[in-house]
């Protein structure tokens, strides 16, 4: 480390000073026109969350523009989220930039993984193993940055994103574990572009209203503005909502990305070969500048805008269907508004993924062959299955009720021990998907609603398959765009494991003002 800031340090002499110089963070750059509001609306708040991928480990002047983006926010009256990647966090630390470190801790601090970019990256790691294998995988590899963070800051990060768009599913157990929602944008997972849910985890990805202004256009300020209102009165007429907007403080410095001039296509060299990305001109940088600042102003002028940081959002979106007794009249209803085809289910008293609704069907369906009906708390911390699931049924599959039962017991059994809906359940000596065993349940409730013991007979589980997992990417290239992948790389292994998962997810509905 210390041989490489050495070389560092007689490489970029000569370039400080002119830096330092269109870095300063004192004077404000601009100020648009006023537009005109409307009357707020207390019942429809417009929430932004401002978020900064602190990553760049290289180029020193990258904290100075971390800083005077921090000093901005605070002057502003604004905390945006600085995810922070742990190399950063300790190479701070080791430049003594106890500055900046102290300017951030102003705001919220996110996490963005140990390293960013030194291959692998978490897609590439995870698609290689099984779920539980990446689950302990990435907690070990992602652990150690997020403990360094732990260490310079003095909190726990609030939230993490992945790297570039190196996504995986097996995240979200430890997120979870870890107290942390997911923010970030990508492709791989969403519902309509609306917040969700994932594994227990609130999911601020692939968000409808995600907005920025470019950095590098002359009339990237005014475009920005204009993409913000035009959100702020969709949202107006929705009730209110999140818009996202996402920058790095290298980006107002650089011409290029530090990974990609390192990294790309897989590149792999040796931290004393590393190169420092070209950097702007005084006039590129005071660009991005007046561009960025005007932006942000001119989304504060709007009276029914918050900002809020990635730790404040969770109780905008609250889990409300946590803290329900459920009963049955109350499951048979889910049961009814969501299909054939397992999916998510909106409900008065919040939203269900489908496999807390199958918990909740499992358990009560034993207990209305016991007759005796009472109430059920959610379980939350429920996973989809580790491995494929036999192939779907072709034809309904007709099971007496004593092997129906049998099976209620084991799949009860399972939920409860492994906390994962099976991928397969048995009748007899034949398995069948847990989607069909999910229909034949529905359709008995159907066909005996409310506090009532199901009949006798054998009971009928349909050919279907997980709706949910429409929410989920297929695997093709553009989900790996990011420069750093090597050249033609895929993730089947892990995209099916995030179709499995889809068994966990539900939309995040906005709590009411």
């Amino acid at each position: 480390m210390a041989r490489f800031f050495c070389v560092l340090g007689f490489f970029l002499a000569g370039n400080f000073a002119q830096l330092s110089a269109q870095e300063s963070p004192q004077k404000p750059t601009s100020k648009p026109a006023n537009p005109t509001v409307e009357t707020p609306s207390p019942a429809k708040p417009i929430y932004v969350l401002l978020w900064f991928d602190t990553e760049d480990y290289i180029l020193p002047a990258s904290d100075d523009a971390a800083l005077r983006l921090a000093n901005f926010l605070k002057a502003e009256g604004i905390r945006g989220t600085f995810k922070l990647v742990g190399e950063k966090a300790k190479v701070l630390k080791e430049r003594g930039r106890n500055d900046v470190i102290e300017a951030l801790k102003y705001h919220d601090i996110g996490y963005h993984s140990t390293n960013h970019s030194i291959p692998p990256s978490p897609a590439m790691y995870l698609n290689a193993l099984g779920f539980e294998e990446g689950v302990r995988e990435f907690r070990r590899r992602e652990g150690k940055g997020r403990q360094t963070v732990h260490e310079v800051f003095g909190v726990w990060p609030s939230c993490y994103g992945q790297p570039g768009s190196s996504w995986g599913p097996q995240s979200y157990p430890v997120l979870r574990d870890w107290d942390m929602i997911y923010l970030d944008a990508g492709r791989h997972v969403s519902i309509a572009g609306k917040p969700c849910r994932m594994g227990g985890v609130l999911n601020l990805y692939q968000l409808e209203n995600t907005i920025r202004a470019d950095l590098k256009t002359q009339n990237g300020m005014e475009e920005g503005n204009a993409k913000f209102t035009a959100a702020r009165d969709k949202l107006l007429a929705e009730g209110g909502g999140i818009v996202s907007v996402v920058y790095h403080p290298c980006e107002f410095i650089h011409k290029e990305f530090w990974d990609g001039v390192n990294f790309r296509k897989g590149a792999s060299p040796d931290r004393k070969d590393w190169k420092l990305p070209a950097t702007k001109t005084p006039e590129e940088a005071a660009l991005a500048w007046r561009n960025f600042e005007g932006f942000v102003r001119h989304m504060k002028r709007f009276p029914e805008v918050r900002f809020v940081t990635a730790r404040e959002i969770s109780a905008k979106y609250p889990d409300n269907s946590k803290s329900v007794a459920w009963e049955s009249r109350q499951i048979a209803s889910a049961l009814s508004a969501m299909g054939k085809d397992p999916t998510w289910v909106q409900t008065r008293n919040g939203a269900l993924s489908p496999a807390e609704l199958l918990d909740l069907t499992v358990k009560a369906s034993r207990d209305r062959f016991a007759n005796n009906f009472r109430t059920y708390q959610l379980r939350t911390d429920l996973a989809g299955p580790s491995t494929a699931s036999p192939a779907l049924l072709e034809k309904p599959l007709k099971a007496p009720i004593y092997l129906v039962r049998q099976a209620l017991a084991e799949v009860s059994e399972q939920l409860e021990q492994n906390g994962q809906i099976p991928p397969a359940v048995w009748l007899g000596s034949t398995a069948i998907p847990s989607e069909s065993f999910f229909a034949g349940l529905r359709n008995a409730w159907e066909k005996a609603p409310g506090n009532v013991p199901f009949a006798e007979g054998d009971w009928e589980f349909p050919p279907a398959r997980l709706k949910a997992a429409d929410a989920i990417e297929p695997d093709e290239g553009r989900l790996w765009n990011w420069v750093i992948f090597p050249e033609g790389f895929r993730a089947p292994n892990l995209m099916a494991h995030a179709r499995r998962q889809a068994w966990t997810l539900k939309p995040a509905d906005l709590a009411k003002p």
